[in-house]
């Protein structure tokens, strides 16, 4: 691919594993069990989508399959929106913020429909 969406994937791996970090030592004693709840929630999906990236781009390796780098952009655009809107939520208290996740998650669904159209393309035709 043109853009390096594994070198992306890799940061956001290793982001998530420091926010889980952060979450699980410096925010313990400073937020309530929900919020924390929240954190962890967020770090999930954000380590989830980072592997699914690298897992996506070693299974189906093509350099031109627009279905591949859509669900990789996708998945980068879902994180932020997803887990950074709750990241953000857990941090200043606010609540509003909660009005953009699901556009994360939209954007997370997204990411693997265009994931599983990828697959399709390359069971139909490995050259590509």
């Amino acid at each position: 691919m043109r853009f390096s969406f594994v070198a992306i994937a890799c940061f956001l791996a290793f982001v998530a594993v420091a926010f889980g970090a952060f979450g699980a030592h410096a925010l313990e004693s400073r937020v309530s069990l929900a919020r924390l709840e929240t954190w962890t929630v967020a770090v999930h999906y954000h380590s989830l989508h980072a592997l699914a990236m690298i897992a996506l781009s070693a299974a189906l390796d093509n350099k031109h399959s627009v279905w591949l780098q859509r669900a990789q952009t996708f998945f980068v655009i879902g994180v932020c929106l997803f887990s950074g809107s709750l990241y953000l939520l857990v941090l200043t208290d606010t609540p509003q913020l909660g009005a953009v996740t699901p556009l994360g998650g939209v954007s997370l669904l997204a990411g693997w429909a265009c994931a599983f159209f990828a697959a399709v393309q390359k069971s139909h035709d490995p050259d590509v």
